[in-house]
C-alpha cells in the first residue's frame, strides 16, 4: 500500500557543476571510498609519508565543498531525484570548522513529514564517510519547517538516531536513499535511473 506524497509536484532544479574531485597536496580526498581505513593515501598508492602504515600526525582537512559532494546525490525518499536537485542540501548551508560539521537542510514544504528521514540519511552518509573525530550536526534551516525544533532534537539525539537505525524498515529506506550517494554529483544527473 502506498501513502500519499507530501509534495506531489516539487520544483526540480538543475544540479550544479559536477563534483570537485580535486586533489589536495597530492593526497586522496578524505572521503575517498577506495582508501582503506582513514590513513592518508598517497596518490601513488603508498600509505602516509615514506610508506608508513599507520595514521600520520598530519590530518587531511575537509571543507564544506567536500561535505556537499558527499550529500548532493542522495535520493529523496519520495521522488527519484537528488537532494541537490530539490535544493534540500545546498553548499552555502554546510559549515565546517575543525572537527565540526554543521549541515542545514531545507525541506521542500513547511510540513514535510520526510524531513527526519532525510536528516537521518544525511547523518548516516556522513557517519560512514567521515573519520570518527568529526562531530556532525544536522539541522532544519530556520523558518523552513513547522516542526523545526522537534525535528532538530530527533536528528541530533544519539539514542534516537541509534534506535532509528535499529528499525529494519527505516534502515532499508535510508539505504535506498543512499544507494545513489556514491555518484557525488557526477554527470548524468538523472538519479531516476537508480530508483
Amino acid at each position: 500500500m502506498s501513502r500519499q506524497l507530501d509534495n506531489v509536484n516539487p520544483t526540480i532544479f538543475a544540479p550544479t557543476h559536477a563534483s570537485s574531485s580535486r586533489q589536495k597536496s597530492g593526497k586522496a580526498l578524505l572521503w575517498d571510498e577506495h582508501a582503506e581505513g582513514y590513513a592518508e593515501v598517497d596518490t601513488d598508492g603508498g600509505l602516509g609519508p615514506e610508506g608508513s602504515e599507520g595514521e600520520t600526525d598530519e590530518r587531511e582537512e575537509i571543507d564544506s565543498e567536500e561535505v556537499f559532494d558527499l550529500l548532493r546525490s542522495i535520493t529523496d525518499p519520495e521522488h527519484p531525484v537528488s537532494l541537490e536537485q530539490l535544493r534540500v542540501v545546498n553548499p552555502e548551508d554546510i559549515h565546517v570548522s575543525g572537527n565540526r560539521v554543521l549541515v542545514y537542510l531545507t525541506p521542500t514544504i513547511p510540513h514535510c513529514s520526510m524531513s527526519t528521514l532525510i536528516g537521518l540519511s544525511l547523518r548516516v552518509r556522513l557517519m560512514r564517510a567521515l573519520p570518527p573525530r568529526f562531530r556532525v550536526d544536522i539541522r532544519i534551516k530556520s523558518g523552513t519547517h513547522q516542526s523545526e525544533h522537534a525535528v532538530n532534537k530527533q536528528l541530533n539525539d544519539k539514542e534516537r538516531v541509534q534506535a532509528a537505525l535499529e528499525n529494519s524498515h527505516l534502515l532499508q529506506v535510508v539505504e535506498g536513499c543512499l544507494a545513489s550517494a556514491g555518484r557525488r554529483g557526477a554527470e548524468g544527473e538523472g538519479v531516476a535511473a537508480a530508483a
